[in-house]
């Protein structure tokens, strides 16, 4: 009977280490319906001109992760990926200004309308100065995955200034696969 027990006590604690976190049933609905999307449609983000070419990255991206059929054809899609992006280069001005300065002055008084004394004076000053530009470049996204009934199943927001060795619209492109890719994998780890 013991032997029962305590096997029954190590299956529960098994079961309960695998469980995963407390979701509410929205959450898991969500998460059940990106199982269900075969072919996604990536949608115009909006943005200008610089939104065209990170659609085109993330839209290599996803084919990358192989997770769904990337359709050129909205109407053929079970979902589609909407949202609005910037690729940003800035200059970031930098100016300091740093200075001592020490005056001083010495004099005496008549004494006496025949006697005057000595007069004299001290002056030490240090100014420096700095000026710098430096280019900056940022890349932002916020997109999101809507079912053909309009409803949001998974969204997020993703920005970088760039990685080692690629642009930052590419490394926000790859954020957002990611991220996508993560709740593809917590969906399937989800009881049905």
């Amino acid at each position: 009977m013991r032997f029962f027990c305590l096997f029954a006590a190590v299956l529960c604690c098994a079961a309960a280490q695998e469980a995963p976190p407390s979701m509410s049933p929205l959450e898991m609905d969500a998460l059940h319906q990106l199982l269900t999307i075969k072919r996604v449609y990536v949608d115009r983000l909006a943005g200008g001109e610089t939104a065209t070419q990170m659609r085109d990255m993330i839209i290599s991206s996803l084919q990358n992760a192989r997770l769904f059929i990337i359709t050129e054809n909205e109407e053929r899609a079970d979902a589609i990926l909407r949202g609005s992006a910037e690729d940003l280069v800035f200059s970031e001005i930098h100016s300091s200004s740093d200075g001592i300065n020490v005056r001083s002055n010495f004099g005496t008084g008549r004494s006496s309308s025949t006697k005057t004394g000595p007069y004299g004076g001290v002056g030490i000053g240090e100014n420096e100065n700095s000026h710098s530009t430096e280019r900056r470049h940022e890349a932002t996204a916020a997109v999101r995955i809507v079912n053909k009934d309009g409803d949001v199943i998974w969204s997020t927001t993703e920005e970088s200034m760039g990685g080692k060795f690629r642009g930052s619209s590419a490394d926000v492109a790859d954020k957002i696969t990611q991220r996508l890719t993560e709740a593809y994998e917590r969906a399937r780890r989800l009881p049905r």
